[in-house]
């Protein structure tokens, strides 16, 4: 059946058939870089990069372009608060972006273009409508005309006269019509601005990414993404503006991820509750943030406090711990023929359980189902008395591929020998010192650590179960 996308186009699932056999254009929108991410930038970010990851496993090379706003009103305004200049700013929060999403597992794109290093492609791009009647001048901006676009609203599912309702001319402003929308915006003083025929300023939003979507994937491209409040108005007017020019497709698959909420409240500025990725893993291993957003579907909303973010990361050491079992077995197995095949067949089963999942629009959220059925049945297989090396060799692989595919990493919490032999002395003393409490608490530690404890009448004897 192949790869299907829900394509907010139009508004259903659709078989995935790139431009060009074997090779996807994807375009993802970036973040503004004036402060650390918060957990709804870090969304699309983890969310995107996992489908990127299937594509390239699935056999297709990618094109991967996410761009970076490096100059924008809340720039502007974080500059003057500040007292500092935008491209500091810019380029200490750009920093930081690649610090907090490189620790969550997102691999960097291919180009992170920069608005103020394809300022010339703007001013281009802007000219090239301004010529073509799509756009005008007015005392220094320049405003897209929104009704020359006939199928303005086709992503959003919104008619113009819908639109025109809710339209409003700002104070300032001196456009033709309300739902006419800046192309380039008039310096204000003391604003940084660039050289241009209308005179120094800056571009507006929604032109950047169609300039660089363009300019690095070409007129037409296979997929672009970013988070559900980008649909309208910035994905809708970069259709607008790329079609307007082109006169072709634009993009031909739109993904978008659901909001996240903070403990059943949505995220927002005025009730305070957000929550930056540069605190969290301050506190929590970053792959544990990763593994709690990809644990629900991508479109569907996501709920976070500290007590899911918990959850989700004892189910991660959980299937780690299954991994770690199969690697210490593996040293004591023996080359066994009988029984394999049945074995085989069930990994293989469940590999084919996980492409069709992540066929389906990217479940996620099914696939580390399919993960937790895989630790559930290594875990059955290392009770057998004798087992193989070829089967713990699948096990393990299919471990490895699929982690892989979701960006996670192996890497275990695994205490070392002399570190388990310290904290079992520290139960012995506590033991001596009549504090059961506390040596029943490093037993349970060494629990979920999987190692066993046996206390003999030659002492605590320990091993991994």
């Amino acid at each position: 059946m192949g790869i299907q996308i829900y394509n907010t186009l139009s508004r259903k699932k659709e078989p995935f058939v790139p431009l060009e056999e074997g090779k996807v254009k994807m375009y993802v929108c970036g973040p503004t870089v004036y402060n650390y991410i918060h957990i709804g930038n870090a969304r699309p970010a983890i969310v995107f990069d996992t489908v990127r990851r299937y594509l390239q496993y699935r056999g297709y090379d990618v094109q991967y372009v996410s761009n970076f706003t490096d100059v924008d009103d809340k720039l502007i305004k974080a500059a003057k608060e500040l007292k500092e200049e935008v491209p500091v700013i810019s380029e200490r929060f750009i920093k930081a972006y690649f610090e907090d999403v490189t620790a969550l597992g997102c691999k960097h794109a291919d180009v992170h273009p920069r608005v103020t290093e394809n300022m010339d492609s703007i001013i281009t791009f802007i000219q090239m409508l301004v010529d073509k009647g799509y756009a005008y001048e007015s005392s220094g901006d320049v405003y897209y005309r929104t009704r020359s676009f006939k199928e303005y609203g086709k992503l959003s599912h919104q008619s113009i006269d819908e639109l025109k309702s809710g339209a409003r001319i700002e104070i300032g402003e001196k456009k033709d019509d309300a739902l006419d929308f800046a192309l380039w915006k008039a310096a204000k003083e003391g604003e940084i601005s660039w050289d241009s025929p209308w005179g120094k300023g800056r571009p507006g939003w929604h032109i950047e990414c169609s300039a660089m979507a363009k300019k690095y994937l070409g007129d037409t491209i296979d997929i672009h993404a970013g988070g559900q409040d980008l649909a309208f108005p910035h994905h809708e007017n970069e259709i607008a503006q790329s079609e307007a020019l082109t006169g072709k497709t634009f993009a031909r698959y739109w993904m978008h991820n659901g909001y996240i909420n903070i403990d059943n409240e949505k995220m927002s500025k005025s009730l305070g509750n957000f929550v930056l990725v540069h605190d969290i893993i301050k506190h929590h291993d970053p792959q544990v943030l990763r593994f709690f957003m990809l644990s629900v579907h991508y479109r569907h909303p996501i709920n976070y406090n500290e007590e899911l973010l918990e959850n989700a990361g004892a189910g991660l050491d959980r299937i780690k711990t299954s991994y770690e079992n199969l690697k210490h077995r593996k040293q004591a197995s023996m080359n066994l023929t009988e029984n394999n095949q049945e074995w085989l067949n069930t990994i293989e089963g469940l590999h084919q359980q996980f492409i069709n999942e992540m066929d389906d629009d990217f479940n996620t959220a099914n696939g580390i189902s399919v993960l937790f059925d895989l630790s559930k049945q290594a875990n059955y297989y290392l009770r057998e008395k004798n087992t193989s090396d070829k089967v713990i060799d699948a096990f393990m692989k299919e471990f490895e591929d699929l982690f892989a595919v979701l960006g996670l990493n192996l890497e275990s919490n695994e205490l070392l020998d002399e570190e388990i032999e310290a904290l079992i002395e520290k139960r012995n003393q506590a033991r001596k010192d009549r504090n059961f409490q506390l040596a029943d608490q490093i037993r349970d530690q060494l629990k979920d650590m999987n190692i066993v404890l046996e206390d003999t009448p030659q002492g605590v004897r320990w091993r991994r179960g």
